[in-house]
């Protein structure tokens, strides 16, 4: 069953273009230039109910708009969405109980209240029964290990455990759709491991769908196995994330031991020497030319150990991001 479904949506601001000067800002007064930025280039896709998938691409590519207009936020310039059947942009109450939106950079928590105060509120909001609440509550916050600081105020929380929060009044209502924008952002380790651990556990037990953007590969790598990349407002990838780096990635890394403790000279004619401690050392090489580059290898060299890796994901794809620029400042 289809959950979301987006066709051809568009998304154009219309920018004030402020001119230099004293004299342009008067004439501004009486007569302003205006630019089209398009957030949002035609993009479509859909995602099946009880999938997790990742939404990637650089700042300002779109992913946070597509994020707002499929919770109903903001309105589109054109196109059509629809997410459990519903229309986003028509705010029905009874598609607003069935999602939930988490913004890493911005709280939806009173800062100096107790969080326990935030989430009663909430149930009032979504008119959950009190016993499913108290049931909800305790499932999460032990869930999440924070069943000791919900009386504490928000503002005297570490990020970690805020976040922790975040999504337990995300879910209070059991929604059937996760917006998730990037909801590690900032933490440290443990704590953006928690959250990963927490986000597997409750999709695969309760198999709600779940959008997320992140910047760190780690989360997308632990929790989703296909990715929409999305770039300039329009969708460059959209399938597994394992078919990224065979996409997108020119070379590959041999790493090489050497038997004896110093490297010899004239490596680079086999590919990119990029790093190197005796007796190790690693090329980038051609994903074409591995076959022959290694055979050449062994043939010449005395070598102890050979390995052969993909580049890391995040390279890759900031790689792509990169090539993407360039082409269009051209």
């Amino acid at each position: 069953m289809i959950a979301i479904d987006v066709r051809d949506l568009r998304k154009t601001y219309r920018v004030y273009r402020k001119q230099e000067g004293l004299l342009a800002s008067i004439r501004g007064l009486f007569h302003r230039e205006y630019s089209s930025v398009p957030a949002v280039a035609g993009v479509s896709f859909q995602i099946e109910q009880g999938e997790m998938v990742a939404f990637l691409g650089p700042n300002g590519a779109g992913k946070t708009t597509t994020l707002k207009l499929l919770a109903g936020l903001i309105y589109p310039t054109s196109g059509t969405a629809t997410v459990l059947g519903h229309v986003p942009w028509k705010r029905e109450l009874s598609y607003r109980r069935q999602f939930a939106l988490v913004m890493g950079q911005k709280n939806q928590l009173w800062w100096d209240l107790p969080a326990q105060e935030s989430f009663r509120l909430h149930r009032e909001i979504y008119r959950i029964p009190d016993d499913q609440y108290q049931r909800r509550l305790d499932e999460l916050t032990e869930l999440l290990e924070v069943k000791k600081l919900i009386s504490q105020p928000v503002r005297e929380l570490s990020l970690g455990e805020r976040m922790r929060m975040e999504l337990i009044a995300a879910l209070l209502h059991s929604p059937d759709v996760l917006f998730l924008d990037e909801p590690t952002i900032g933490l440290d380790v443990v704590s953006q491991h928690k959250v990963q651990e927490f986000l597997k556990h409750y999709q695969q037990e309760q198999r709600i769908t779940v959008i997320l953007t992140s910047h760190y590969m780690k989360d997308v790598q632990a929790l989703c196995k296909r990715a929409i990349i999305i770039n300039g407002g329009e969708i460059k990838h959209d399938g597994p994330l394992s078919d990224i780096v065979d996409r997108f990635s020119t070379f590959k890394v041999i790493e090489l031991q050497f038997a004896e403790a110093q490297i010899p000279t004239g490596l680079e004619k086999f590919g990119q020497v990029f790093d190197q401690k005796a007796p190790r050392v690693k090329l980038r090489v051609p994903r074409k030319s591995i076959p022959e580059t290694l055979t050449a290898l062994l043939s010449q060299y005395d070598l102890e150990d050979v390995g052969v890796q993909d580049r890391p994901l995040e390279e890759v794809i900031a790689e792509m991001f990169t090539a993407t620029r360039s082409d269009a400042a051209e």
